[in-house]
């Protein structure tokens, strides 16, 4: 049993009182626990078949039906529907019409979706809600709630399987005993009904039924139970599969793998906590795959920051094609009108070399922090909160790490592009790294992919898009992106002033050094909160990607931890 750490979900309740003689029971406060009847739950299968000009039958399923409707589409070329204002469809033939692919937008989740054809006009897949491919690992559910000041009631729930991302409760409407709300992440709606000694709560697929569950009080505290899960994991030679790796074995390039088996030894110890999935690529092979907790190939993991590197690498794409004329343009040359307002003498000359170096000079670390301009209670968009922040320092003299400004990087590509950012970023960077199973996040417009951070992969498209870099913007014998802006990237342009180790930034990416035998070995490095990394080390011809769950236990930099220790040694044989 373990203490879940990670809440994912933030909810305001508010006591009610009706006006016919009727009011809701006060609940009480502390923890609500329960159990969700069905694991799978949140595993979706959609099918989609055509039964017109333009109009489809989509049906959508857990096991159960869930969802039936006819749909029109609103594009002769494409496939593009809305089932409500939080779900929304965009599919294209493909594969000489055996399939369909596209997104899946619920809330500001956008699902990289593939339906296959099965019969004539009839196209099949997954859609995976909660991320996971197998089914949730707990069917565990908590409830926390505390009353506020001013008798308003607070509620965290917990679900009992880490893997999932989380969610983000808004748009909050009370009903008598009840409260409606939705998760803007995945865009699924919940109803809480308030009764004496007990929660029941419902989660919804737009307005369809998904599971339901009755939560009681508890005093004794809450230890979820999650299922054992049997993982092979060692230094063998790694699955191939039909992705674009080529597998080999580490001893063929000289690698120590008793460090690696001592790596996994010492992971199920619980010596090196939440890790999920360690990969190492030596000479453009795939040397070592192991996943952990649960994790698999086939799971996008939460990226946090290090999706920032993936935005770096858009920007360098659009630069190449001339979408963005050079990173000397300045920020309000691309700002939509109706925020020019928000510009003075000193934002005038923030370029876009200063936001992908993060040295634009805005206050980043307060009005311009993501905390406040993400927060629920802030009544202004994003992007408005953001430009009206003040600044700080002249812009290019003071490196301040902040997610605000790849965030304004995406508005910039934004509106350049004459086509949604997804596609974009799709055709241009994932497609031809044969990258197809992902989760793009969107800003708090629900349709600009958020450039700050929290895209989701897998652990093995995250090494493709490391190698990418390492083999200076070529995958698989294809230029991808250009050499120049792999060499720019890698820049060292200042030093980020906010950190403890001080450390050297290129654009978007970060520098930092380890030792081996005595020596100083150089990395660059994409890192995300709760232990996120990819490492290139270009001595090595080798990259290494971490992911992790270490978000609240100050263990987020572990992964330097796991190069140092047990990775070096074994490529530094």
């Amino acid at each position: 049993m373990k203490k879940q750490q990670v809440s994912l979900l933030v909810l305001s309740l508010f006591l009610i009182t009706s006006c016919a003689q009727q009011t809701t029971p006060q609940p009480i406060e502390g923890e609500w626990i329960g159990h969700l009847p069905n694991k799978n739950s949140f595993n979706f299968k959609v099918s989609l078949k055509k039964v017109g000009d333009k109009t489809f039958n989509l049906n959508i399923s857990n096991g159960e039906m869930l969802l039936q409707k006819t749909v029109q589409s609103s594009n002769e070329n494409t496939i593009q529907f809305n089932v409500n204002e939080q779900l929304f469809f965009d599919l294209k033939y493909a594969e000489n019409q055996q399939a369909l692919r596209g997104f899946i937008k619920s809330g500001r989740f956008l699902y990289r979706t593939r339906l296959a054809k099965m019969e004539s006009d009839k196209y099949e897949g997954n859609w995976n809600a909660f991320m996971v491919d197998n089914g949730l690992q707990s069917d565990d559910i908590m409830l926390y709630t505390e009353l506020t000041e001013g008798e308003n009631l607070v509620a965290y729930p917990f679900f009992g399987d880490q893997r999932f991302r989380g969610a983000w409760g808004e748009g909050f409407k009370q009903e008598e005993d009840m409260l409606l709300f939705k998760d803007g992440n995945t865009g699924l709606n919940f109803r809480a009904k308030l009764l004496k000694g007990t929660i029941d709560l419902e989660i919804l697929l737009t307005d369809v039924l998904i599971t339901k569950t009755s939560l009681t009080h508890t005093t004794e505290g809450w230890d979820y139970n999650s299922d054992a899960v049997t993982q092979t994991a060692s230094s063998d030679m790694p699955t191939q599969l039909n992705d674009g790796w080529d597998t080999a074995n580490g001893n063929d390039f000289g690698m120590d793998t008793k460090q690696l088996d001592r790596l996994i030894q010492d992971v199920h110890a619980q010596k090196l906590v939440n890790t999920h999935s360690v990969l190492i690529s030596k000479e453009n092979k795939l040397v070592f795959e192991s996943y952990f907790d649960g994790y698999n190939a086939n799971i996008p993991h939460d990226l946090r920051s290090a999706s920032k590197s993936i935005s770096s690498a858009v920007i360098g794409i659009a630069l190449d094609e001339g979408i963005i004329e050079s990173v000397n343009e300045t920020l309000y040359s691309f700002i939509p009108k109706e925020y020019q307002h928000t510009k003075d003498d000193q934002k005038s000359k923030i370029r876009i070399k200063d936001l992908l170096t993060m040295s634009s000079g805005m206050d980043v670390n307060n009005l311009a922090q993501e905390d406040f301009y993400q927060n629920p209670s802030n009544p202004n968009s994003w992007l408005q909160s953001v430009l009206e922040a003040p600044m700080v320092n002249e812009p290019g003299t003071y490196f301040d790490y902040g997610s605000a400004n790849p965030f304004l990087l995406g508005v910039c590509l934004n509106e350049r592009l004459d086509m949604p950012m997804e596609t974009y970023m799709h055709d241009k960077l994932f497609a031809p790294l044969g990258i197809t199973n992902y989760i793009n996040q969107t800003d708090d417009t629900e349709r600009v992919p958020y450039f700050g951070g929290g895209m989701l992969l897998t652990s093995r498209d995250l090494l493709k898009f490391g190698q990418l870099f390492l083999n200076q913007g070529q995958w698989n014998g294809k230029q991808v992106i250009s050499s120049a802006w792999v060499a720019e990237s890698f820049g060292k342009y200042g030093r980020l002033q906010d950190t403890r180790d001080k450390n050297e930034y290129g654009y978007l990416w970060w520098h930092d050094s380890y030792e081996v035998n005595g020596k100083p070995m150089a990395a660059i490095e994409a890192r995300g909160a709760g232990g996120q990394f990819i490492f290139i080390l270009p001595q090595l011809e080798a990259v290494v990607v971490v992911t992790s769950g270490n978000f609240r236990n100050r263990k987020g930099n572990q992964p330097r931890d796991i190069l140092q220790e047990y990775i070096l040694p074994a490529l530094t044989n």
